[in-house]
């Protein structure tokens, strides 16, 4: 038996995306360890440390035994509380003992994948105690690595594979949660159409509409006299939808077009990454 071919394309993406980011960390100084990034309260070791923490317990290892400290600003929920442990467990880690774990944690992840036999249905353990298919897991690993090697890029001003696999996946798991973004937590009125037209290495054009009960679905057809059209770059796309960037901080980068007010209230609950 061999990987199954419905996995192959996340693993594909997943060892694009980390093999970007030891490119990316390996020649680094110690100082470029301390960069912010757009990821609230974390520099370029936290984010290195966070893919590394999350890859050992994809790959079965036990958590540390680590209390955090308690002035951690941007721990607010018990999630987040969670993530911060094999981020802060590394915090006095210097830039050799951090490349040298990320290679020895990539080496064994690859080898796990490669030998993965398992059904994509199968369940699986994810981190936080709850379990969710096999197929599930590798797409958002794929997600999240792609996520933050970007994360990496931006604070490192080396931009990169914005249209890699990675980005490919990154895109269709942020269009599958537009519907209930545009009908359920924006409040998109009945029989409206909100348009998202994004350009860039990743363009598509796709329309969020609400039916006469409040659902949404989306497609890739055009509407004809649309309430809302969102016009923005793919790079901007992914800062707002996965948290890193408010609205008001890349307005330069946005238009929009129709029903102001319910476009800002869309776009106040365009995050879809905790």
């Amino acid at each position: 038996m061999t990987v199954h071919p419905s996995l192959q394309n996340s693993i594909d993406a997943w060892t694009h995306s980390i093999d970007a980011i030891s490119e990316l960390v390996n020649p680094l100084p110690e100082s470029e360890w301390n960069r912010a990034t757009e990821c609230p309260g974390w520099s370029v070791r936290d984010v290195v440390s966070h893919v590394i923490g999350l890859e050992c317990e994809m790959l079965g290892d036990p958590r540390p035994i680590h209390s955090l400290p308690r002035d951690l600003f941007h721990v607010t929920s018990e999630l987040s509380r969670y993530m911060e442990v094999q981020v802060d467990v590394r915090r006095c880690h210097t830039a050799p003992e951090m490349t040298s774990e990320l290679e020895y944690t990539v080496i064994r992840r690859n080898r796990q994948l490669r030998n993965e036999k398992r059904a994509p249905d199968a369940m699986v353990r994810w981190p936080g105690g709850t379990e969710v298919t096999l197929e599930e897991a590798l797409t958002r690993r794929a997600f999240d690595i792609w996520v933050h090697e970007q994360d990496l890029r931006r604070a490192l001003n080396k931009p990169g594979n914005l249209d890699s696999p990675g980005a490919s996946i990154t895109r269709d798991l942020l269009l599958a949660a537009l519907p209930k973004v545009v009908a359920k937590d924006a409040g998109a009125p009945p029989h409206s159409a909100v348009v998202f037209d994004v350009s860039g290495p990743l363009e598509f054009m796709r329309t969020v509409r609400v039916d006469a009960h409040g659902r949404g679905t989306i497609d890739g057809s055009v509407s004809l006299g649309p309430t809302v059209t969102l016009t923005l770059d793919w790079e901007t796309y992914v800062r707002l939808a996965c948290g890193r960037v408010r609205p008001e901080a890349v307005s330069e980068r946005l238009k929009i077009e129709g029903d102001l007010p319910l476009a800002e209230t869309i776009l106040g609950h365009f995050a879809v990454t905790p």
